[in-house]
């Protein structure tokens, strides 16, 4: 077992990471150097004490209400999200080269959808299938030739990223609707700063406490009539979604009010907010319900969660929303392929990050060497989120194989199919000691005029032995991520 013993062995002398790459300490042929430091303060630790300290931040993560909704066939139930207290850590020159990367997936990603809502030149030019874009349930016609601020659609964006066997980050999915995870970035620091201050000591760590500030700034720059302090609100479904929690804590970090639907009004193409004052005007909504919700009189007359004549207020440039009408098209999984096509299209650039090779099985070719080859394979649906619906061919039953069979022949434009990744393992605690887990991250983007990217992001971790899978809906946590200063990346610190 990975213990402290009686004669002070180091925690970590006997963890094991096999053929994966460990984002604690590298690969066996190029270790880690910006991590030894940190490495040497973990394996000083005592496991008791890591264990004592792991229970004080779960007692304190449920005091504090940080949870998340599950829902399974009967109920709703309020959940924790599981904290690993083991950080992971990135330098640097990490950190530069996944930034830029990150900002140029955005800026491609606005351009392709100021682009499909004014003169389509990408689906003229046939770098992108029209009828990928045209006949996807997210394209918005009603978004057709309108202007936005800065020409930004995606204001907050999520990147999922995956690091393989190599050590290569890839991006394995775009998060542009209504990216949800950055509460835990910020709350896992503050949580990290109470229970592990003498790990983070004269440390050099990149601050992600000013996300909420950045924020607000964001959509005050978006608001119409660039006033000076426009009225920002955050529309959120209600108590309960499942990150309600979120709703909370960003309302609270940008001081902004949290509103619902039946909280606000239109009135001759304007939005107001109800208080005991009256209507009072809003000019930028961050809202954190889809597009179907958002409007009856547009989308779906059932919807009772959105505000009646937004749409016509948005499109009149009465009011600001982030994100943008319209932009579940850039996230669309199989769009996703075609990223790198635009980001070359557009700007001129390879890809920074490359994506994980991925075959969109509405394509012939692509739908037979997936049938082909299903036992080695990852397929899943190109709507579907939080883990749902996926097969992983290495680890599926006969029966699930066959089931997955099924679905391709029957609807081939909903799939696509990824190699299997052998994503990257960090150490975490476990109640047999310090094993290794996989992990990934999605790092945060807020744009207005510029792009800023929050240092880090959120890594989640698959805390079950042996699975890929990290989403909270299937069973995962998540780590704070450090982002190290430069002049951290030598394991200077004492």
């Amino acid at each position: 077992m990975n213990r402290t013993d009686a004669s002070g062995a180091d925690l970590l002398s006997s963890y094991e990471w096999g053929i994966y790459y460990d984002e604690l300490f590298g690969r066996p042929d190029a270790p880690a150097a910006h991590t030894e430091a940190i490495r040497r303060r973990i394996g000083a630790l005592d496991f008791a004490e890591l264990r004592r300290r792991a229970a004080d931040a779960e007692r304190e993560l449920y005091n504090l209400g940080i949870t998340f909704l599950v829902y399974s066939e009967k109920e709703a139930i309020d959940r924790i999200l599981p904290f690993d207290i083991l950080p992971r850590v990135l330098s640097a020159a990490e950190w530069t080269k996944l930034e830029a990367g990150i900002v140029q997936r955005v800026t491609a990603l606005n351009l392709f959808l100021h682009d499909i809502y004014h003169d389509a030149k990408i689906l003229r030019d046939g770098v992108v299938p029209e009828d990928l874009v045209r006949g996807n349930p997210n394209y918005r016609p009603q978004m057709q030739g309108l202007d936005v601020p800065f020409d930004t659609y995606i204001h907050i964006m999520g990147v999922d990223l995956v690091r393989d066997r190599a050590g290569t980050f890839r991006v394995l999915e775009d998060n542009g609707r209504v990216p949800s995870g950055v509460s835990y970035v910020v709350e896992n620091r503050h949580m990290m700063q109470r229970v592990f201050p003498d790990l983070m000591q004269d440390i050099g760590i990149r601050r992600v406490d000013d996300y909420g500030h950045r924020l607000l700034e964001a959509m005050s720059e978006i608001a119409p009539g660039g006033g000076s302090d426009p009225q920002v609100v955050l529309l959120s479904p209600g108590a309960h979604n499942s990150a309600y929690f979120e709703h909370i804590f960003l309302a609270r970090e940008m001081g902004v009010p949290l509103v619902e639907g039946r909280d606000l009004v239109v009135e001759n193409d304007r939005v107001y907010m109800k208080t005991t004052d009256g209507l009072a005007p809003v000019h930028s909504i961050y809202r954190r319900l889809d597009d179907n919700f958002i409007d009856p009189l547009a989308f779906n007359p059932d919807s009772l969660l959105g505000v009646p004549g937004i749409m016509d207020a948005y499109r009149k440039g009465n009011v600001a929303l982030a994100n943008a009408i319209g932009t579940g098209v850039a996230d669309d999984k199989a769009v996703y392929c075609y990223v790198p096509r635009m980001i070359k299209y557009y700007l001129g650039e390879e890809a920074i990050i490359p994506n994980v090779d991925t075959r969109i099985c509405r394509e012939p070719d692509a739908l037979r060497y997936t049938l082909d080859h299903l036992e080695e394979l990852v397929v899943k649906p190109v709507g579907e989120a939080g883990g749902y619906g996926i097969t992983i061919g290495p680890r599926a039953t006969r029966a699930q194989l066959d089931d997955c069979r099924a679905k391709l022949l029957a609807d081939p434009a909903n799939y696509i199919s990824q190699p299997v990744v052998d994503l990257s393992v960090c150490p975490t605690l476990t109640e047999d000691g310090i094993e290794p887990r996989h992990v990934d991250l999605r790092p945060f983007a807020i744009t207005a005029n510029k792009t800023w990217v929050l240092p880090g992001g959120l890594s989640r971790v698959a805390l079950k032995k042996g699975t890929l899978i990290v989403n909270s809906s299937q069973g995962g946590g998540s780590k704070d991520t450090w982002v190290l200063e430069d002049g951290q990346n030598e394991g200077s610190a004492p």
